[in-house]
């Protein structure tokens, strides 16, 4: 019910060796100039109370970064103000590209990663977020996603 990406789209792997660069679990810097958190989008399943979740990455601005990183492990954090960011990571699957659609990252408790809301708009990804999907829509993501053509 969830399928995730290891790295925003903008990572390079020769970027390990650049001390201005790093990339853990949830966050992601490269450069010094570029900074990303990971976080879930999260798309209800129509007739059921499960829900199907991206895990995404989005870029943030220096300051929201800092700012986030700052409450990272502090109890509470969920009280913070959502994070304007842009989508950095391209889900192919979708017939219009995912990469800088608008987004806002709602940081929830600690051990939790944040919630991604897409800007309300037409992108297939975006309606999905918003209507939900069904059974048969997951079982065509999963061939895609574990068979790509």
């Amino acid at each position: 019910m969830s399928y995730s990406t290891i790295a925003p789209d903008a990572w390079d792997p020769s970027f390990q060796s650049d001390p201005n660069s790093m990339l853990f679990s949830d966050q992601c810097v490269i450069k010094g100039q570029h900074f990303f958190i990971r976080g879930l989008i999260e798309i209800p399943v129509i007739g059921s109370k499960d829900v199907f979740s991206w895990g995404v990455w989005v870029s943030l601005s220096k300051e929201n970064f800092a700012g986030a990183l700052d409450v990272w492990n502090t109890e509470g954090r969920e009280a913070e103000k959502p994070y304007f960011g842009w989508l950095s990571t391209e889900l192919a699957l979708y017939s219009e590209s995912t990469t800088n659609l608008k987004t806002n990252a709602h940081t929830r408790p600690v051990g939790k990663r944040p919630f991604i809301e897409l800007e309300p708009n037409d992108h297939p990804l975006a309606v999905e977020q918003r209507a939900g999907i069904t059974q048969d829509r997951i079982r065509e993501i999963a061939i895609a996603v574990l068979h790509p053509a």
